[in-house]
């Protein structure tokens, strides 16, 4: 019989208990986990959840210098301790006065931007009781019958705050409304200055201690503009926006689509705004990391950007600097003679071969509180236009020189012109037959009337009429807007004057343009004008800006080019070459030869040394200035063009003194032998001192090349 096998225990149970033992510790394990997660890290985590990112933008980058032409430092930037606050998504009113609260504690704020309508919304956010009664039974019935609005509810609310009740405001709760304010007019995500002038270090520092406990309030560093020759050349060298101006309103698109902030800073006139894009900088990006409820809980600057680059004008500041003390003298002397109507004097300086403007100065006496005052009126050389007198005569005798009207040879009689129905017109003197040098170098208005009818094709015959088209008055005009006069210049500066063009077309009316006695021209017309006689004939860019520089990290230096400009030539006017040289010949005999109008300065010394060339001019015109009860009144403008050396110029110039009683005072070429001194001093001190022995070096153009 067989033996019974034993029977083999299963293995099964065994290594199932152990699977469940071990999903039974995994659980275990888990379930601890999930409590430290939860008791011990549940609040961390619950933070990190509700964290969202908002990338926004600094505004404290500072805007780029402005230099001369010789690294002479024009305008700079002061560092401002700043406080600032930024205001997130979802920041309530009432968060905000808390903050603003505890600021006030902090720091002194000023109260003298609050307004009333400020007060009346800050008494009613502390006073909400007291501010619902201000509400009657017949108001809320309207706004329940939908005959009113919320608003309309609230204009009532805010009417119905008396004196008495705003008077409550204790000049602390004033400080705590005069931060909110600053606060509530920020933009979302956008660091809005809460105060930046007179931050003591103290308060600097007690902010930056506790700015855990401030949600969205930041320590930096604003800037301020700072002008190293004060009011020199201020009204050109223009203006930046302040942090509450923000973007100028009718400009906000431009500068919005441009990534700029509605509470940037931006230049809003002249050289600040004509070169922002330039001088604005490169702006510092942060991160600014925050809770769901918009508290900031970290900011990471993400690039630290740069400030502005650098702007080197083509001005000489030192030069700036003696023309406008010279005019001021002048224009004071002049006034002292009682000369009630003069107020205003100009001068232009530029370099004829190159276009860059050296010198752009002009002075106005105003009366302040009493007392006379000069201030910079610098703007008046390009937004102010006059009747500029027998300055414009060399582009009378070019137009008539080119028409065929005149020739180098001819000669004419000055003698008195009597047309029918008219005044006689004639020159300070009759001069018998004369040529154009001679015309030029005394002045003749009898021989550019007679310029004039010939280039209208009109025979003169005493005591006759004359039959003048409007197709002379375009003719000249042509020929002289070829030098500038009458058009714009292309100067690099907005809101440029074009000056005036007479409407009417009487015959008298024709032979008074000849004499510069009908249409007006700006101060820097006149520059350019004479400029393109200087060179040869080639029409010239006025420029400020000579260079655009990278900013510079070290102290005392400045950084390298990134953009430099070059002269540019408008035209090259329609003339032979022989017809310029008559007139620069006529030009230089006005200065040089006894005759000449310009010769009792002009040919002492030191001012003969400098062998200038040019034109005096006096235009009989009625004064439309400021003062209404003298309007009408006859004047003279005294003006005056020039350039030197005459055989090859190197600085041109216009001077313009308007609206004189007396026609024999020399005051326009008392500025004007004044300045060239002043130019050539400058030239010898730079010599001196081993810099460049060319003060103005030239870049060449075809105008230079001409006149070599």
């Amino acid at each position: 019989m067989k033996k019974k096998q034993k029977k083999k225990k299963s293995p099964v149970p065994l290594r199932l208990n152990l699977l469940f033992f071990l999903v039974f510790v995994m659980f275990s394990a888990l379930i601890l986990r999930l409590g430290v997660v939860q008791i011990v890290y549940g609040e961390d985590y619950k933070k990190e959840v509700e964290r969202t990112e908002n990338v926004t933008v600094s505004t404290a980058v500072p805007r780029g210098k402005i230099y001369d032409r010789y690294h002479r430092i024009v305008v700079d930037n002061t560092p401002l301790r700043t406080i600032t606050y930024t205001r997130m998504s979802g920041s309530t009113s009432e968060e905000r006065l808390k903050v603003a609260q505890q600021l006030a504690q902090l720091i002194d704020m000023p109260t003298d931007k609050i307004t009333e309508r400020d007060k009346k919304d800050f008494w009613m956010l502390l006073n909400e009781d007291r501010a619902k009664k201000k509400i009657t039974a017949k108001d809320r019935q309207e706004l329940k019958d939908k005959k009113i609005d919320d608003a309309e509810v609230y204009k009532r609310q805010l009417a119905r705050i008396t004196d008495a009740e705003l008077q409550e405001l204790t000049p602390a709760q004033l400080e705590v409304l005069a931060i909110k304010r600053q606060m509530d007019s920020g933009y979302t995500n956008t660091p809005q200055i809460i105060k930046n002038k007179d931050v003591t270090p103290q308060e600097y520092a007690v902010i930056s201690e506790n700015l855990d406990k401030l949600p969205g309030v930041d320590t930096t560093t604003d800037w301020d503009r700072n002008y190293a020759y004060d009011n020199l050349f201020r009204t050109v060298l223009g203006n930046v926006s302040s942090a509450d101006e923000g973007l100028p309103v009718d400009r906000l698109n431009y500068y919005l689509v441009r990534d700029y902030n509605r509470n940037d800073r931006v230049g809003k006139s002249y050289i600040e705004q004509e070169y922002e894009d330039m001088l604005h900088g490169t702006k510092a990006e942060v991160k600014n990391v925050t809770d769901q409820k918009g508290n900031i809980l970290d900011t990471i600057y993400v690039s630290k950007g740069s400030r502005g680059k650098d702007l080197i004008l083509t001005m000489d500041m030192e030069l700036q600097k003696r023309v406008e003390q010279i005019i001021e003298e002048e224009l004071k002397a002049a006034k002292a003679t009682g000369e009630t109507m003069l107020d205003r004097a100009f001068v232009v300086m530029m370099n004829p071969k190159n276009g860059e403007i050296l010198s752009m100065a002009g002075k106005q006496l105003v009366n302040k509180d009493g007392k006379q005052e000069v201030q910079d009126f610098a703007l008046g050389t390009m937004t102010s236009s006059y009747a500029m007198g027998s300055a414009v005569k060399g582009a009378t005798v070019l137009t008539g020189l080119q028409t065929g009207a005149i020739k180098p040879d001819t000669t004419l009689v000055d003698e008195p012109i009597k047309i029918k129905g008219t005044p006689v017109k004639k020159s300070w003197k009759n001069m018998g037959r004369i040529g154009i040098q001679t015309a030029l170098q005394q002045s003749s208005n009898v021989f550019m009337f007679k310029t004039a009818m010939n280039i209208a094709g009109v025979q003169y015959v005493p005591g006759g009429t004359l039959d003048i088209k409007q197709k002379a008055f375009d003719t000249m005009r042509l020929y002289f807007s070829q030098f500038g006069l009458g058009v714009p210049t292309g100067i690099d500066l907005p809101n440029e004057s074009s000056g005036f063009k007479g409407t009417a077309d009487q015959p008298g009316l024709l032979l008074d343009l000849a004499i510069g006695q009908y249409d007006t021209y700006t101060p820097l017309q006149l520059a350019q004008y004479v400029s393109t006689i200087a060179n040869g004939g080639y029409r010239i860019k006025p420029q400020i800006m000579k260079e655009i520089r990278e900013p510079s990290t070290t102290t005392g230096e400045i950084g390298k080019v990134v953009e430099s400009t070059e002269p540019v030539v408008l035209n090259r006017i329609d003339m032979d070459d022989s017809y310029l040289k008559v007139v620069q010949e006529g030009f230089r005999m006005v200065m040089q030869t006894p005759s000449g109008t310009g010769a009792s300065l002009f040919m002492k010394a030191p001012y003969a040394a400098y062998k200038a060339a040019g034109k005096t001019g006096t235009a009989e015109t009625f004064y439309d200035g400021p003062i209404d009860s003298l309007r009408t009144t006859p004047v003279y403008n005294l003006t005056l063009i020039g350039y030197a050396p005459d055989e090859n110029p190197e600085v041109a110039f216009s001077v313009v003194v308007p609206w004189m009683k007396n026609d024999s005072n020399a005051v326009n070429k008392k500025i004007g032998s004044r300045i060239l001194d002043a130019y050539f001093q400058l030239k010898k001190e730079e010599v001196a001192m081993e810099v460049s022995p060319s003060l103005y070096g030239e870049t060449g153009t075809g105008a230079e090349a001409e006149n070599q």
